[in-house]
Parts: structure tokens; sequence; C-alpha cells
């Protein structure tokens, strides 16, 4: 229930009688960056006092001793994705067990699949969730395809910003379009300013001259540097700086020496874990593990919290309702043995006790998926995926170089260009080792863009996976009938990853969500998927430690090298279509 602001005055002035006392505790003044010894009186959702007095103690107010420990507010994850694996329902659960009370979540992939009426309802849904669930809306998506401004228009994306639950649009991948002036996109961003909304950033490879002009196209904040410099660059021009540690970027130790030792201002400084894989988020933590590690790297605690509390309130222009700790705020309060570990023992969000020393207390409302979903699973019929050649890659003559997407890191490619032997009109990579063919197929059977793929899993007969930008079907491996019966059993389980050895399905894990997301509840569940499908392309070959945001990246267009894009092979840094698609042969 919503406490009224009569209510409220009448609790702080012992009229009325708190909900929930929190006594003798040290409150972590984040407005103030001072460590007070005070009681803190909760009625309903808000905050209603803080100070010494015990006037709003009645017989049935529940009362908190908070000795020896203190009294931090709810931690903020600003830039949070609540589909790698995991789905909003079970990231919620981990996050709130962990103390972070507040996830700005991205929407992309919901929207793809839900369409504005979709997300809407399906948001409307989540009020029920115990936590505080917020939303930033995507522009544009991360790689361009044929109806994507049909997709992204002027009045389904409007409809969106205006939502209470949405503080604002998600990052632009593609800063190139804010570079050159998109006129979608700096009319939607006007209309967002003037709702008193923020525009999240994504800048990497921005060069601090062209920052300026990102930043006069009116990005709020940037969560991509990955050097001290680089972040400073940000923070310079204006833009709220997001350092970031993350399964796919641990970066902080880098890019926190900008306040360590270059003893840089923080108030206009966050921190995120930028969707991290679920191991990661077992293994580290979400936001108390930001904070442990700003704190080992020689941050001092007070400084650490605010980054994650009042700061990213202040960004998020939420100061007056979360962030700290002070009247009519919400009552969003973590109660931490010491300024070391950040692990909570208790959990309070929205005045109602959560967790205790990690586990979970509140009921989560279950959710029916499949109703916000406007688009089928497939169009396209699981015969025309059962074809070989459909997973070949078609080429003329062995005299003529095939451009090749050679992996350098996770996610970062390059291009290179190699002579392969030819068999009846395809490449033949029989005999060459280190090479797999990879497919980016329509789900409606349009069409079809092919690549062919180094240091990505050498030994991997097949893979299929949904969980990629596009969202659209992902085939890799160096045996076209394995990856065939991959992409069929996909299609069965209306989207997911499987795994094919020796003509015998060895791993799946379904995705019927958008085809990135399981629809369990269970956090767990989604860690065993991810652990299970890391080890399975380790053992075929795979270098790297972050399987899901290689696949994840393979199709979007704002990283270097070349990538499968709906568009075609595509060669970022020349921004030119290397390979077209092909019209789907078995269609």
């Amino acid at each position: 229930m919503k406490a009224t602001r009569h209510e409220l005055i009448e609790v702080a002035q012992g009229r009325r009688t708190a909900d929930l006392y929190i006594k003798g505790g040290t409150v972590i003044n984040v407005y103030s960056g001072e460590f007070l010894r005070q009681n803190v009186a909760v009625y309903k959702d808000c905050i209603a006092y803080v100070g010494e007095s015990e006037a709003s103690i009645g017989d049935k107010t529940k009362v908190i001793d908070a000795e020896g420990k203190y009294v931090a507010p709810g931690y903020i994850e600003p830039h949070a994705h609540p589909w790698v694996v995991y789905n909003p329902i079970s990231l919620t659960k981990k996050a709130l067990s962990l103390g972070t009370t507040t996830l700005v979540n991205d929407n992309l992939f919901f929207y793809l699949h839900m369409g504005a009426d979709g997300f809407a309802k399906m948001v409307e849904d989540l009020r029920e969730l115990p936590g505080n669930n917020l939303w930033l809306v995507r522009l544009v998506s991360q790689a361009d395809y044929p109806t994507e401004r049909d997709d992204f228009n002027h009045e389904a994306v409007r409809r969106l910003l205006a939502m209470d639950e949405v503080v604002g649009s998600a990052e632009v991948t593609r800063w190139p379009l804010l570079y050159n002036g998109d006129p979608f996109l700096l009319e939607t961003i006007d209309y967002l300013k003037g709702l008193g909304k923020i525009s999240d950033g994504h800048t990497a490879g921005c060069s601090y001259e062209k920052l300026n002009s990102i930043v006069a196209a009116g990005i709020s904040a940037c969560h991509e540097a990955i050097t001290a410099k680089e972040s400073l660059d940000r923070l310079r021009l204006g833009m709220w700086t997001t350092l970031r540690n993350s399964s796919l970027r641990p970066d902080l130790a880098e890019i926190i020496t900008m306040i360590t030792e270059g003893k840089v201002a923080t108030s206009r400084i966050l921190m995120t874990t930028d969707g991290p894989h679920p191991a990661f988020i077992e293994e580290e933590g979400l936001v108390d593990g930001l904070l442990r590690k700003a704190v080992q790297l020689g941050l001092p605690p007070m400084q650490a919290i605010q980054m994650v509390t009042i700061n990213a309130a202040t960004f998020l222009r939420l100061d007056e309702q979360i962030g700290g700790i002070a009247p009519a705020r919400r009552a969003d309060l973590l109660l931490l043995p010491d300024l070391t570990d950040f692990r909570p023992e208790l959990v309070i969000s929205g005045g109602e006790i959560v967790a205790s020393n990690g586990e979970l207390l509140a009921s989560f409302p279950e959710i029916d998926w499949d109703q916000y979903v406007a688009n089928r699973p497939f169009g396209i019929a699981k015969t025309a995926l059962e074809h070989a050649d459909l997973h070949r890659f078609p080429h003329a003559s062995a005299d003529e170089p095939v451009p090749v997407i050679s992996f350098r890191s996770t996610v970062i490619t390059m291009r290179k260009q190699l002579n392969l032997p030819v068999d009846k009109g395809y490449v033949d990579l029989s005999g060459q080792q280190g090479l797999v063919y990879a497919n980016l197929i329509d789900r409606e059977g349009r069409w079809v863009s092919r690549g062919i793929m180094e240091n990505f899993a050498t030994n991997l007969d097949g893979l299929a996976s949904t969980y990629n930008t596009t969202t659209q079907l992902l085939t890799i491996g160096r045996d076209p009938e394995a990856m065939a019966l991959a992409a069929a059993r996909v299609h069965e389980l209306g989207g997911g990853i499987v795994i094919v050895d020796r003509g015998q399905v060895i791993l799946e894990i379904p995705l019927p969500l958008t085809g990135m997301m399981t629809t369990s509840p269970s956090f767990e569940q989604a860690v065993k998927y991810q652990n299970a499908l890391l080890a399975a392309v380790q053992q075929r070959g795979y270098p790297f430690h972050d399987i899901l945001y290689t696949l994840l990246f393979l199709t979007c267009d704002f990283l270097p090298g070349l990538r499968l894009i709906p568009l075609g092979l595509y060669d970022v840094r020349a921004n030119e279509i290397v390979k077209q698609p092909a019209v789907h042969p078995f269609m």
C-alpha cells in the first residue's frame, strides 16, 4: 500500500505508529556523506522518519534491532538486461536477495517479439513483483533489418516512453546514427527530454572528438569506457559516466583509477554490471559485487555506496523517490554487517522484508509469458531447416578467396580472405582445421545470411541458437547434417540453443521467451543452462570465457570485424555488405 503525505507527517510526529522501526543502527547518509547513529521509521511503502525519537513505536510496530549494523539505501542497477537466459522474474529474485532493490531494464527483445501492446501489458503485470522494476525503451535495434523503421515507429515508441515505469530511452548501440543526425532519433530524444526522462548511451570506440556530437545529440550517459582515459573523456563532456564490471567486460580495476589515482569528483559517476551471464552473478554478485570490488580497489565505502544509490537515482531523475534514507523516500533499506562484504543481512523493499541472509522471503506472481508475445516462434516449416545444403556456404571457385569471420576475442572479429576448396558449388570444410560454417536464417524463411568462421569452436559438429541479437536462427558447425538436426530441434523447442555431436543431441536449452530467455522463475536454472553450454563448447574448442555474448554479438552491426546480420555478411569497419543474403532455397 502507498503511504499518503498526511500519514507520513503523522508518523514523523509520533501521532501515528510506524509499521517498521529500525533501531540503533548506523545510517549511511548518502546526501551528506556521513555515518550517523539514527533510527528509521517506515510506514507502508515509505520512510517516514530518520532521527533519535522513538515516538512512532507502537504495540504493532515491528522493531528491528540494528545495533552494530549499517543501514544503507537499497542498491540501484541503472543498466540491466533481464534477458541473459534469465528473465525479469528470476533476475528480480536474485537481485533482491543480494540487496539490489531497483533494476532499470532494457526492453529490446520484449519489444521485438511483443510489440508495443504486448510489452506495455507485460510491464503493467510486472507491477505486482516485489522490488522496483523500471524500464528503458529502445529506439532502434542492434542490427539493421528491412522493416526496422516500421517496427520502431514514432507512435509506438512515444507511447511506451510516456509510461510511468519507463524512465527514458535505452542505449543506442549504433551510435553513428546519432553522429550523423538521424532525424527519428533526434526528434524522439527531444520528445523524451520534454517528458523529463533520460537517454542512455553506448559509445564503444567513439573518440573524444566524436563524443562531442553524441552529447550534442542528447545522450545522457555511457557505460562503454574500457580505460580510465575514456571514462574521463565522457565525464568531462557532461555525460553520466558508468563504470562497468561484467562477465564480458571486467574492466573496473582499470577504469576506477580515474577516481583512486585521478581524484576526480564522483557525483556524476555510476556503476553497472551490464547484463552479466548467470554464473557471473552467482559467483560475483550483482551491485553488491561492484561494491566489494570497488572498495578492494581503494574506493572509500561511502563514495562507492553513493555511486550505486543517490548518484544513480539522481541520474534517473528519481532522487526524491529512491536512492537515499530520508522521509517520503521509498523504503528500500538494507542492513549490512560491515562495509567490506556488502551482502545484506536484511533487505527491505517498498516497506516489506523481502530477504534475510540471502534467502528470499517475498512471494512472486506466476506469469504466463505467452500472453504477451505477438509473433509466432517460427513461420518457417521445420522441414525447410532439415536440408544440409541450407547450412553450407555456396561458392563458385576455389580460386576466388572467401571472406572469413576470424575471432580475435570473445566478441571482436577481423576479416580474413582465404582460398578454400569447393565441391559441387559449396565450400568444403571437411579437411580444413579451425573453420566452421555459420548461417543466420530468418524465422519466417525469407532469407539466409551465410559466412565461414575461424577460431570459434574447432570441433563443433552443429549448434543452433535463437540466442543472438536478432533472435533469428543462427546455425554454426563443421557438419551441415548436424547443423540441420540442431536447427530442427530448436524449431521444436520454439526457441533456444541446441548442440549436436556425432548425430546426437547432446545439449538443449529451451528458451521459448523471445528465443532469449527461459520461462523458469528459478535463477539457478539459468545458471545451470549457462554452465552446461560453456562447458560443451569449450570441450569442442571454444577458446574464450563468455559464449553467451559471443553468440549475442555475432549478429550485431556495431562491433569491429565481420558480422552476420539480416542484411548479409557485413564488414563493420568498411561499412560494406560483403555477401548479400540469399533467398531461402528450400521454401
